[in-house]
């Protein structure tokens, strides 16, 4: 029960300086012993990950607001229903490209018939 209760209150967002840092310091040992430097550039790309993010839930909110004026709720649960309603995903303002009904191949002419 505790576990359903805490995957509510859990919401996606792209990791911050934490797992980016982490995984900067890995390729920057790899890279020739220069760890603390890839910590730093992957949690600089972190943040700025984040931030992006969390700016696009920003506009999507008040995209939703325009749309449905007196809704309550946080920017995060107006985002996720905007993602919903307009079918888009978290990371991309427009939706889903829906491939186009592939056409049939056009037909070749006829040759022309010598009388």
């Amino acid at each position: 029960m505790l576990s359903s209760a805490l995957a509510v209150g859990a919401h996606a967002e792209p990791g911050g300086c934490l797992k980016y840092g982490a995984i900067g310091a890995v390729g920057g040992h790899l890279a020739d012993h220069h760890g603390v430097l890839g910590a730093t550039a992957g949690c600089v790309t972190g943040m700025y990950k984040r931030h992006e993010y969390r700016k696009e839930a920003r506009m999507k909110a008040h995209l939703y607001d325009q749309e449905h004026p007196g809704a309550k709720g946080t920017y995060e649960q107006k985002a996720t229903a905007y993602d919903v309603e307009h079918s888009t995903v978290p990371g991309a303002m427009t939706p889903f490209a829906t491939p186009k009904p592939a056409q049939p191949p056009a037909a070749a002419p006829a040759p022309a018939e010598h009388l």
